[in-house]
């Protein structure tokens, strides 16, 4: 098998070794389209057979509070293609499951690994682990915010649309971490996005206003309503996920009933959007809940492309800050 080299890549230099990612709201428009190009020319060589592996000898742990299809079997195979091991962590094995300090453990993993990556609940968590671990930190998602797929998304709306800046996203649904990490991306690239949630569903207020500031910088817009047909019309992007996220089983009943008379992702509501809209969702769907089947099944759809992408999207990631 031929190997390459990033400078045979030719991949955009971005400096961030030894970063932690863990939100968009640290990382520039400059360096988020970096990320987006180098994941171009990753994934190229890897269609193309080509060996690139500059991560021999790295170790990055994965830590599990929440278990995850894509999340694990993107980083682990992606730090395999890239040379490197991935170590799975579940907190039922570590000692941070029977009360360890998380600064004992961000200490201690400190002297075996390279890196970290981390899918939990409480994002307070994740920047704990960041301040006392001397190697870099990546949020693989927690209640807050999900990065690691919003650099799938925009790297699948490129994929599709040839761009990012100046398009119109819609995501229609709660007000969760997918919400305010699609807000910081979308207006740190320049996109517009409208966010429709029921009254009580709609997303952190805080991440709402830190997300404007970005926008006013890129000169892209926020809209925050409660109109689904306000937030689709001319969109270009459709963009929804799950009623009740993991750790929210209990409000399902509840969340079913403020979401299902108006904001399910379907052919009536798609028609406001342009004609040649994409549609997009994180993973795991509840078809007939949250999205119609003939959307997510239908030729809009680019979910299995948007998921391919994360292993995508998060190698680039790696190659920058564990080289």
């Amino acid at each position: 098998m031929i190997t390459t080299t990033e400078k045979e890549l030719n991949l955009v230099e971005l400096n961030l070794k030894g970063k932690d990612f863990l939100t968009l709201a640290d990382f520039s428009e400059a360096e988020i389209l970096g990320l987006l190009e180098n994941a171009k020319k990753i994934k190229e060589a890897l269609r193309k057979g080509i060996a690139f592996q500059p991560l021999q000898g790295k170790n990055l742990g994965m830590i599990f509070e929440k278990s995850s299809t894509r999340t694990r079997v993107s980083f682990e195979t992606g730090m395999l293609q890239l040379g490197g091991h991935a170590l799975f962590l579940s907190s039922n094995d570590l000692q941070i499951g029977r009360g360890e300090p998380i600064s004992d453990t961000a200490q201690v993993l400190s002297e075996y690994l390279d890196g970290i990556m981390i899918r939990t609940f409480e994002h307070e968590k994740v920047e704990e682990l960041a301040k006392y671990a001397s190697i870099p930190v990546i949020n693989g998602l927690t209640d807050m915010f999900h990065p690691c797929q919003v650099l799938a998304d925009l790297l699948t709306i490129q994929e599709c649309k040839g761009k990012v800046k100046g398009l119109k996203m819609a995501y229609i649904g709660d007000g969760n971490n997918m919400a305010h990490s699609l807000m910081i991306g979308a207006a740190k690239v320049g996109m517009d996005i409208s966010i429709s949630s029921p009254n009580g569903y709609k997303p952190n207020e805080e991440v709402v206003k830190r997300a404007e500031g970005f926008a006013k910088e890129s000169g892209s817009t926020i809209v925050i309503t409660e109109n689904p047909v306000e937030a689709v019309t001319d969109a270009d992007i459709i963009y929804t996920d799950v009623w009740a996220s993991m750790g929210q089983e209990e409000e399902s009943q509840a969340r079913i009933q403020a979401f299902a008379a108006n904001y399910q992702v379907n052919e009536e509501l798609a028609k406001h959007a342009k004609d040649d809209y994409i549609f997009l969702h994180c993973l795991p769907a509840h078809r007939g809940e949250e999205v119609a089947a003939e959307i997510i099944d239908g030729s809009h759809s680019v979910i299995f492309q948007e998921a391919g992408n994360r292993m995508h999207a998060q190698k680039a990631l790696l190659v920058e800050v564990l080289k």
